[in-house]
C-alpha cells in the first residue's frame, strides 16, 4: 500500500481541496451497502463525525472485504471528493484498503443501542462508541480550559501529595497506604498497630483534598490552583460519589469570602463557555441523544448573575415551600445540612438560576473555616447547579492562629498532625480564601450524562475497581 501521511477525520472535514489523494486511519463504525458498492463509516476519535468511505467492490479482493466488519481497523488512501448526501460535505473514494485490525462477532458494540449498565462493564471499550467519546473529549477540553482560566489569571498550579499524614476534612474516611503484611501486624500492649516498620513510619493514607498543602502555598505565592486525584473511603453508591475523583482547588492569598465568590463564578462560567465554544459537535450530539434541554440549559448558565443567598433565608424560603405543600423527603429546619433535593428546590423551582449560598451553620462546616460575628455561621459558600446541586463548596479561611486552635481543640482533631499548618498562621498569616471543584460534577453538568460513573473512564465505586 502506499506511504501517504495519515490525515486525521477532524482535519479532513476543514479541507476543501477536493481531489486530493488522503489517508485515513479508524474503526469502522458501519458497513453497509449493495452487490457493486458499500459504504464505510470510519471513525477515528478525533471527532464524533464518521467519514464515509465509498468502495466500489469490483476493484478489491473479495477475501479482504471480508475481513472489513464492525470494529476491525483501517487504513484507507482514496480519493477525498465532495459529498452528495447529506451530513458531512467530504467522502472518500477508496483506491487502498488494508486490515490493520480484524473484529471477529464477539465484539460487544455492535451495532445497536447498549444500556450504560452494559458499558459499564466493558469500560476498556466504551470509550469507541459515540458517546463516550463525546464525554472524553469534553473531559480533556475541560481540563485544557480550567488550566487556560488560571494561568491568564496568574495563579500558579501547584502539586500537593497524594501520600498523606492528615485528614483535612477530620471525616475519617481515607484509603489507608502501607507496606505491611496485613496477616501479621505488630501491635502494643494496648492494641494499636505498631507503625515503626512501615513505610512511612507511621499511619499514611490517600489525600482526601490538597487544600491544606494548598494554603501553605497561598501563603507565598499568592494565587495557587491545585487539580489532581482525591480519594474518599466513603460507602456510598449513588449517582454522585465516587472513591476516586479529581478536585480543582484554588486558594488565594488577601482575598475575603465575596471575592472567592466571584471568581467561583466567573470560573464556572468561563469553562461552560469553554465547553459550548469548543466543544459544540460533541454537545449537540449529547443534547440531542440524552438531554434535550443541554445546550439551554448552559447557556442559561451562563445568561444570569448567580443569586447570592444566606443559608438563613435559604431555610426560611424551603421552610415557606414545606407550608404551602411541597413535599421533600428529608426536613428542614436551621441547622440541616441540606440535601440535594433542597438546593435542587432553591435552584430549579425557586430562583430558576443557579445560586451561591453562604454563611452556613459552623456545626455543618470544617474547622478551618472563618467565623462570622455572630460565632453560629461561618463564612462558606456553596455553589448550586440544576440537576446537581452543590458543585463547588469553599470559604473563607480562618486567619487567627487563637481562634483556630480554640477550634481545631473543641473538634478534638489531633494537634500532633496540624502543626504544619498552624504555622502559616503564626508567621506572617493573611486573609485568605479559596474553594473546591469536584471536576466530575462539573463534566456531569457539561454532558448531561445522569451518573458520575459515566463521566471518568474508569470509576472506582465500592465493591469496583475493575480495569
Amino acid at each position: 500500500m502506499e506511504k501517504i501521511g495519515r490525515t486525521k477525520i477532524v482535519d479532513l472535514f476543514k479541507r476543501e481541496d477536493f481531489g486530493a489523494v488522503v489517508n485515513v486511519k479508524g474503526w469502522v463504525r458501519t458497513r453497509r451497502g449493495s452487490k457493486q458498492v458499500n459504504f464505510i463509516a470510519l471513525n477515528d476519535g478525533s471527532t464524533i463525525n464518521n467519514v464515509q468511505v465509498v468502495v466500489d467492490l469490483a476493484n478489491f479482493d473479495e477475501e479482504m472485504l471480508k475481513l472489513i466488519t464492525t470494529g476491525a481497523c483501517l487504513s484507507v488512501n482514496g480519493v477525498m471528493v465532495e459529498s452528495v448526501g447529506s451530513g458531512q460535505k467530504v467522502e472518500i473514494q477508496a483506491r487502498e484498503i488494508e486490515v490493520l485490525g480484524v473484529c471477529d462477532n464477539t465484539y460487544p458494540l455492535q451495532k445497536k443501542g447498549h444500556s450504560m449498565e452494559f458499558l459499564r462493564e466493558i469500560a476498556h471499550l466504551r470509550p469507541r462508541t459515540n458517546t463516550f467519546g463525546a464525554v472524553f473529549r469534553i473531559r480533556h477540553n475541560m481540563a485544557i480550559a480550567i488550566h487556560k482560566f488560571f494561568h491568564d489569571k496568574g495563579f500558579f498550579y501547584f502539586h500537593t501529595p497524594l501520600i498523606t499524614a492528615s485528614d483535612c476534612e477530620g471525616a475519617g474516611q481515607m484509603f489507608q497506604v502501607t507496606t505491611m503484611n496485613l496477616y501479621d501486624l505488630k501491635k502494643n500492649e494496648a492494641g494499636s498497630i505498631i507503625y515503626d516498620d512501615d513505610f512511612f513510619g507511621k499511619q499514611a493514607s490517600l489525600t482526601v483534598s490538597g487544600q491544606l498543602e494548598g494554603e501553605l502555598a497561598a501563603t507565598a505565592l499568592g494565587s495557587i490552583y491545585t487539580f489532581g486525584p482525591t480519594f474518599r473511603a466513603e460507602n456510598s453508591n449513588t449517582p454522585r460519589h465516587l472513591a476516586e475523583f479529581w478536585m480543582i482547588e484554588p486558594e488565594v492569598a488577601f482575598n475575603d469570602i465575596l471575592d472567592n465568590m466571584d471568581l467561583a463564578e466567573e470560573f464556572i462560567k468561563y469553562c461552560v463557555k469553554w465547553a459550548l465554544d469548543n466543544c459544540a459537535d460533541d454537545v449537540k450530539f449529547l443534547n440531542d441523544m440524552f438531554d434535550k434541554e443541554l445546550i439551554e440549559r448552559l447557556q442559561g448558565v451562563l445568561k444570569d448573575d448567580f443569586v447570592r443567598l444566606s443559608y438563613t433565608d435559604g431555610i426560611k424560603i424551603l421552610e415557606d415551600a414545606v407550608a404551602k405543600g411541597h413535599k421533600f423527603e428529608f426536613p428542614v429546619y436551621w441547622g440541616v445540612d441540606l440535601a440535594s433535593e433542597h438546593e435542587r428546590y432553591l435552584v430549579e423551582e425557586h430562583f430558576k438560576r443557579p445560586v451561591i449560598l453562604t454563611d452556613y451553620p459552623k456545626e455543618i462546616k470544617a474547622f478551618y473555616m472563618k467565623m462570622n460575628d455572630d460565632n453560629k455561621t461561618v463564612r462558606a459558600m456553596d455553589v448550586l447547579f440544576p440537576k446537581i446541586g452543590e458543585i463547588i463548596g469553599g470559604s473563607e479561611r480562618e486567619s487567627d492562629y487563637n481562634k483556630l486552635v480554640a477550634r481545631i481543640e473543641e473538634l478534638h482533631i489531633p494537634m500532633k498532625d496540624m502543626w504544619w499548618y498552624l504555622d502559616t498562621r503564626k508567621f506572617g498569616t493573611c486573609p485568605h480564601s479559596g474553594f473546591g471543584l469536584g471536576f466530575e460534577r462539573l463534566l456531569l453538568f457539561v454532558t448531561g450524562m445522569s451518573n458520575i460513573r459515566d463521566v471518568i473512564p474508569f470509576p472506582r465505586t465500592p465493591r469496583n475497581a475493575e480495569f
